[in-house]
């Protein structure tokens, strides 16, 4: 999310430092890969893509990460990303 919040910030191309998009204020221990936060930047960006862009108004055709949490993956590595659960329960309610 730091780099939705930093756009055009740090020295490579696009704003994007050495390829790592403004990564290194994202706390590496998982914390903020809360249900809470992935909700919250999932739900802003169907909205924001619902939109469209002033330049190009109307929706804009998007890909969400992960259609479910992997539970393979160690504590705070990508976690709830996913809509469910591998289980098929909503990790949390979404509005399309």
């Amino acid at each position: 999310m730091a780099a939705v919040h930093r756009p055009g910030a740090g020295g490579g191309a696009g704003g994007w430092r050495g390829g790592r998009a403004g990564l290194d204020e994202v706390p590496a221990d998982g914390v903020a890969a809360s249900p809470e936060n992935a909700a919250l930047y999932n739900q802003n960006l169907i909205n924001h893509v619902g939109r469209g862009t002033p330049r190009h108004p109307g929706a804009i055709e998007t890909i969400l990460f992960s259609m479910f949490n992997e539970n393979l993956k160690e504590s705070g590595v990508e976690q709830n990303w996913g809509l469910f659960y591998p289980n098929m329960q909503h990790v949390y309610p979404i509005s399309f």
